[in-house]
């Protein structure tokens, strides 16, 4: 799942991103409200986190410009302006959730995990299946014909990214740009070695083999005929 953070205070910003890289998810960290908004209507996200107070655009005007532009992104405030009125507000323009700084990385996860539940129920499917294979996304937890496949966090991204685009070959920019945050470099085998450890466990003791090379293009998931 990807989130999108507009944080301009880089310590924290920073913070945030690391947290939720390393629970799972893949991250964009923005530092100016306009970079946000155009993040945010132009992107596909499964959550925003805003700041209040930022350079260009404030928080308001970033989750008004994605409820105009027909985006229904949850959107989590996070922001060191306390008082009852700006929580309302938040919430009135149409936020779904609202944290106040100093927090607490563990109230922020849970506070994440919960939105995202939501929005998963009206929005997207919680268990992602290519025939034996199931990805639960609530769950993290990954099967193979019944058995259980330990993976690491990248490696689950990686998984997840090729099953919602079952049947689509993903070039190796497109998978460099979603989950290692960099512009594709034809000398790096970066995702060459994380696409081998993927088929290990996940092909190698089962048929069919379902990831494929498709060569000079990227790489695919799929049933084969």
């Amino acid at each position: 799942m990807k989130i999108l953070i507009v944080e301009d205070e880089p310590k924290t910003g920073d913070y945030l991103k690391q947290g939720l890289a390393e629970a799972g998810f893949v991250v964009d960290l923005v530092r100016d409200g306009r970079d946000g908004l155009h993040h945010g209507t132009t992107g596909d996200y499964d959550l925003a986190i805003l700041d209040v107070m930022l350079p260009g655009l404030d928080g308001w005007a970033i989750l008004q410009g994605l409820r105009k532009a027909g985006r229904d992104t949850p959107v989590l405030f996070l922001s060191a302006r306390d008082g009852v009125e700006d929580r309302v507000k938040g919430l009135e323009l149409g936020a779904d959730d609202y944290l106040v700084k100093p927090f607490a990385f563990s109230e922020l996860l849970a506070r994440v995990r919960t939105l995202l539940r939501r929005g998963n129920k009206a929005s997207a499917p919680e268990l992602l299946r290519v025939a034996d294979l199931e990805l639960d996304l609530l769950r993290r937890r990954v099967t193979r014909a019944g058995r259980r496949v330990d993976l690491t966090a990248k490696e689950f991204l990686l998984l997840e990214l090729l099953m919602r685009h079952k049947g689509e070959v993903l070039p190796r920019s497109l998978i460099a740009s979603q989950l290692w945050d960099m512009n594709f470099d034809s000398d790096t085998n970066v995702i060459e070695v994380a696409m081998r450890r993927l088929r290990v466990k996940v092909d190698e003791d089962f048929e069919p083999k379902l990831i494929r090379t498709v060569r000079g293009m990227g790489y695919v998931l799929e049933y084969p005929d």
